[in-house]
């Protein structure tokens, strides 16, 4: 006789289905486990039998083997333990065979019993309610899991529990959704002194995510500005809170099971590795750009990075997904961000000032962002300088708009663009438009098109670069609330484009 169970394994935020078989038979005392584990599910045969041993349940001299299919599957991570165990208490009469049948199980066992949350959660609860299952979690996965309101989930805090549970002892609830977490942003933009066409730069961005390039000396606000964007944005609908949850998911990321409802803002240093920014490493794991899906990645001191970290970032930036391929893994990763990257003018950073700038100006400004290659620049939408202010400005009273005015704008013309596209599920904000759907929805008047072909022809835009302009002009209308793109609005998108640096 074969009892099951059933778990997952994590293909990017794909949950994939596993089956783990468990078979006691007569022969040699042994506990094996097959299928294609690692290290951590091999050990787990370790800390079930343990565990089993705390709830006085003693294994049979027999011959115990669990196998998890399908065989040619990698197995990862210590969210098999609970299955296996469930597995083996069905095998051994202790569970009724056909709850156990009907139980997608992932959770780590402790050597006395209790039950250690794991990442992954919420997509198992997904897989979970496709297949119609139940999901059975550790208690501090319930909350997370139970946001998948087609899933039953039962969150036990050790695998006694688990066991009254399945022997009607003592019946455990199911699960509720944990809290819609969101913070406060505090950082006003009125904080911030003078800057008004940086300031407008980051409404524009945010209206219709386009990504932002700003260049400026040490200290003018670069960093400052980025800070206040998450101020700015709507927050996430449903379906985008959830697809941005999953993966936050199978980082470890979620807050007591709390979906957050705040859009991510996500500022590598840039040091950091190319596994860490576009996703690998072990297992694969999401990187930065996954983990600001839907959201933000703000990254300072631009040029600074890895070149080739910088130029793995031009895929994933026109197709909005990544794929991680390594020897023993492919997964595809959703990643549609905004990009926003700052910038000194040179290395000394003081190119436009005589007084303190090096030797090597104007050379060292042209070397210096010249590592940031033609096509990497090209996709930037929006670029825009910001000087250094005044110290006799600093102390001027707080006059500007503030976040939560520019933030009602913004989510009036993101508003405008979800009505606009509700018909397009490949769209949901300007910047994805494209192609035909582009020109359905972005074709300026006859004065616009006849300035945006002058500006093409003078300052050699290409193709990319003059479907952008007109994505920034559709922006820039939806802001003002005109159903036509204006000369004006081109004007506008054609100055921002060219402000800081020549089309590559």
């Amino acid at each position: 006789m074969v009892a099951l169970a059933y778990t997952v394994a994590f293909e990017g935020i794909e949950a994939r289905l596993v089956e783990v078989q468990c078979a006691v038979t007569p022969g040699i005392p042994a506990f094996s486990i097959v299928g294609l584990p690692d290290k951590a599910v091999s050990e787990a045969r370790e800390r079930v039998r343990a565990a089993l041993t705390a709830l006085a349940i003693a294994l049979p001299s027999k011959r115990i083997t669990v196998n998890l299919s399908p065989a040619d599957l990698p197995k990862e991570g210590s969210h098999f333990d609970l299955p296996i165990a469930l597995a083996l208490l069905a095998a051994l009469d202790i569970v009724p065979l056909e709850d156990a049948a009907q139980t997608v199980a992932l959770g780590e066992l402790s050597l006395n019993g209790a039950l250690v949350p794991v990442v992954g959660a919420l997509p198992a609860a997904m897989a979970a309610a496709s297949e119609e299952r139940t999901l059975l979690c550790p208690q501090a996965c319930g909350s997370e899991a139970a946001w998948v309101g087609a899933a039953k989930v039962i969150a036990a805090r050790s695998l006694g529990d688990v066991l009254r549970h399945y022997t009607g002892q003592s019946v455990i609830a199911l699960s509720e959704p944990g809290e819609v977490t969101g913070r406060a942003s505090t950082r006003d933009l009125a904080e911030v002194k003078g800057q008004e066409r940086a300031k407008r730069a980051l409404e524009i961005a945010a209206a219709g995510r386009h990504h932002l390039l700003m260049v400026g000396s040490p200290g003018s606000g670069k960093s400052m500005l980025a800070a206040r964007i998450p101020g700015l944005l709507p927050p996430l609908s449903p379906a985008e809170a959830l697809e941005t949850s999953m993966i936050h998911s199978l980082s470890g990321l979620l807050d007591e099971g709390g979906i957050n409802r705040d859009r991510p803002f996500r500022e590598p240093h840039h040091t950091a590795s190319m596994a860490a920014i576009i996703g690998g490493g072990r297992g694969a794991k999401p990187g930065e750009i996954s983990l600001a899906h839907n959201g933000v990645l703000f990254m300072d001191e631009f040029p600074e990075f890895p070149r080739t970290v910088l130029e793995t970032l031009r895929q994933p930036i026109e197709t909005g997904e990544v794929v991680v391929a390594r020897a023993n893994a492919h997964v595809r990763y959703p990643c549609r961000f905004m990009l926003v990257a700052a910038a000194n003018p040179c290395k000394c950073g003081y190119l436009a000032d005589p007084a303190r700038a090096c030797a090597r100006v104007p050379q060292c400004g042209e070397d210096y962002l010249g590592r940031i290659s033609g096509p990497l620049m090209d996709r930037f939408d929006l670029r825009v300088e910001v000087p250094p202010v005044a110290f006799t400005d600093l102390d001027l009273p707080d006059d500007g708009e503030t976040s939560a005015t520019v933030a009602t704008r913004v989510a009036a013309a993101r508003a405008v663009q979800s009505a606009r596209f509700a018909d397009h599920p490949s769209a949901r904000v300007n910047a994805d438009a494209e192609g035909h759907l582009l020109d359905e929805v972005a074709t300026p008047d006859a004065e616009g098109r006849a300035l945006l072909l002058k500006a093409a022809e003078r300052f050699g835009l290409t193709a990319r670069g003059y479907h952008r302009v007109l994505r920034v002009a559709r922006t820039i209308a939806d802001l003002e609330g005109s159903t036509d793109i204006r000369r004006d609005h081109v004007a506008e998108a054609i100055g921002f484009r060219l402000s800081v640096a020549k089309e590559a």
